[in-house]
């Protein structure tokens, strides 16, 4: 795993280089986006375990060249929760993210045989390697040269298993007939973010 720091935005180079797919997360200053809390860090791992981790300008959040790569529907995004991701990105980023691959949706939808459904149990259960969650509590938001190696390691792992988590899911999910329906949850995923950005937290399907 190689680890890249860069303030702003991808070069033109880095966004080519980019090819299939590309996982992506987020870091925040909180989990209340947009109303309180503000987009923090973007980690990006493409197929051969390059990872970038972008601090974007807080002062407009311009960054053309990743935007670029969001958007590219030629790409596969793939991420866990992408309901945070795609809120803060699209919210902060003034972007659309296009083609994606939610492991939590899809972990739900076919490992049935267990309710344990975070990162952590994926990673342990595909990858055979055990995350170590204690720098998820980080301020995020101090410049991304006085991050420590292990908050930069944290952010990287959070990416770097998700290319070989997504191949086995999706494995799982035509096996067991379910990748029609996943793929229906992820056509509502861009309805979801819309509620959470008007305020609508709870499940509205509920009683």
């Amino acid at each position: 795993m190689k680890i890249t720091k860069i303030k702003g935005d991808i070069t033109q180079d880095i966004a080519k280089s980019f090819e299939n797919s590309i996982a992506i997360d987020t870091e925040a200053t909180g989990l209340q986006i947009p109303e309180r809390d503000k987009l923090s860090l973007i980690q990006i791992c493409d197929d051969k375990e390059n990872v970038y981790i972008i601090q974007p300008n807080k002062d407009n959040y311009e960054a053309p060249n990743l935007v670029s790569v969001l958007e590219n529907n030629n790409i596969l995004k793939i991420g866990h929760f992408l309901r945070f991701d795609k809120n803060a990105l699209e919210y902060f980023l003034k972007c659309k993210v296009k083609n994606i691959f939610d492991t939590k949706i899809a972990s739900k939808i076919v490992r049935t045989y267990t309710d344990a459904h975070g990162l952590k149990n994926l990673t342990q259960e595909f990858c055979n390697k055990t995350l170590d969650k204690r720098q998820g509590s980080s301020d995020w938001n101090k410049d991304i040269n006085e991050l420590s190696n292990k908050q930069l390691e944290y952010a990287a792992n959070d990416v770097v298993y998700l290319h070989r988590i997504q191949k086995e899911l999706e494995k799982m999910l035509i096996r067991e007939k379910r990748l029609e329906v996943f793929k229906k949850c992820l056509e509502f995923l861009d309805t979801r973010v819309e509620l959470d950005q008007k305020g609508f937290k709870q499940d509205i399907f509920e009683h």
